[in-house]
């Protein structure tokens, strides 16, 4: 993964007093690695050099982002970061002014929500977009029904296959027949995921899964993530929550103002290494000791 306007190949680094902690930076170094994902085989993604603009303001200004099957990119950074923006390109919700996204190595034509789910793509939003007084078969099939030979719901169907889908996430869910306005924040969110890993998901997109979420919801929906993590789902995690970036991510790509400022290895690095590239919007080397004692 690269961190600046124009993709280049994967080299050692190269820049003076490049960090042994995981950094990636300037598009000068290899990308971080966690130990337990393989990224020597081609990425489920990458998006390059990816622009967007409104008017005169850069949302997004030249980004360069990759990611490898059953890993989590954080994508961390304050409002009006663009991350948000950028997975609206990847989305189909607002496609980029310019820049290539790739799929699976091949160029992807994303034009609308519709295009993304031809390339395995869903997306999670805050809201969960779910109907709250239909059940969890309802909400998995809302839109995509199916019916029998005579025309007609076919309400068996739908919940064996809801039942199934849900076990291999959330194996404790017993409320089909309950409307999801009355289930908890983590069924909630198990009921949205299930939906996307039902119709084929390879590409997940998270906004703010955690917001508003107590404790006993919040480790529910990490157990989630880590099972999606084991079936090689790919996952672009969106939040503004240092701490959910941490517990949740493999790597973390730090936006400010549009750019991303820096890509780290989770592991290699601190809660307060990432929060000084997020206030300051530097690379991780290029904060100093004295800009990093004002964050306390």
């Amino acid at each position: 993964m690269t961190a600046e306007q124009n993709p280049v190949p994967e080299a050692e680094p190269t820049q003076p007093g490049a960090s042994e902690r995981g950094v990636v930076l300037g598009g000068e170094g290899v990308p971080a690695r966690s130990s337990d994902i393989d990224r020597g085989g081609q990425p489920l993604v990458e998006m390059q050099g990816i622009n967007v603009a409104f008017g005169g303001v850069r949302a997004v200004d030249g980004v360069n982002v990759d990611l490898y099957p059953g890993e989590v990119v954080g994508l961390d950074g304050g409002n009006g970061a663009g991350k948000s923006t950028l997975m609206k390109c990847l989305s189909g919700a607002r496609p980029p002014d310019s820049g290539r996204i790739l799929v699976n190595g091949q160029k992807a034509e994303i034009h609308n929500p519709r295009d993304a789910k031809k390339y395995n793509i869903e997306t999670i939003y805050q809201t969960l977009a779910l109907a709250d007084n239909q059940d969890a078969p309802a909400n998995l099939f809302l839109g995509r029904e199916l019916k029998t030979r005579f025309g007609n719901l076919d309400d068996a169907a739908m919940e064996d296959a809801t039942r199934k889908v849900v076990a291999r996430l959330n194996p404790n869910f017993q409320n089909f027949k309950t409307p999801v306005k009355s289930l908890s924040g983590g069924q909630r969110q198990a009921v949205a995921i299930a939906r996307a890993v039902h119709f084929n998901a390879k590409i997940l997109i998270m906004d703010e899964p955690t917001a508003a979420l107590g404790p006993a919801e919040t480790a529910q929906v990490r157990e989630l993530i880590k099972q999606l993590e084991k079936e090689n789902i790919g996952i672009f995690l969106i939040s503004h929550d240092i701490h959910d970036v941490f517990d949740l991510s493999h790597r973390i790509a730090v936006m400010y103002h549009g750019r991303i400022v820096g890509v780290v290895n989770k592991d290699d690095v601190t809660p307060d290494d990432v929060l000084g590239m997020n206030i300051m919007g530097k690379p991780l080397e290029e904060v100093t000791e004295e800009e990093r004692a004002t964050l306390h």
